[in-house]
């Protein structure tokens, strides 16, 4: 029996302009894209190949982000 599961993704830019995920609770679990919706396509794919390859259960529990603003 499938069961839902959801993921936290960091999304980022990098220097070339492509968009980069990175799922929070899979440590690795990592690609890109030149758009949203071809990023997300393939972050569920690379999410369902990590799942695949591993065999260990991840308990690891998303908290949150924050920004801080420091003077430099």
């Amino acid at each position: 029996m499938k069961t839902k599961r959801t993921f936290n993704v960091l999304i980022e830019k990098d220097e070339d302009g492509w968009l980069v995920s990175s799922v929070i609770e899979l440590p690795g679990c990592h690609t890109q894209g030149k758009t949203l919706d071809q990023l997300m396509d393939r972050t569920r794919e690379a999410i369902l190949l990590y799942l695949e390859c591993t065999e260990k259960e991840t308990e690891e529990e998303y908290v949150g982000v924050q920004q801080l603003k420091i003077e430099v």
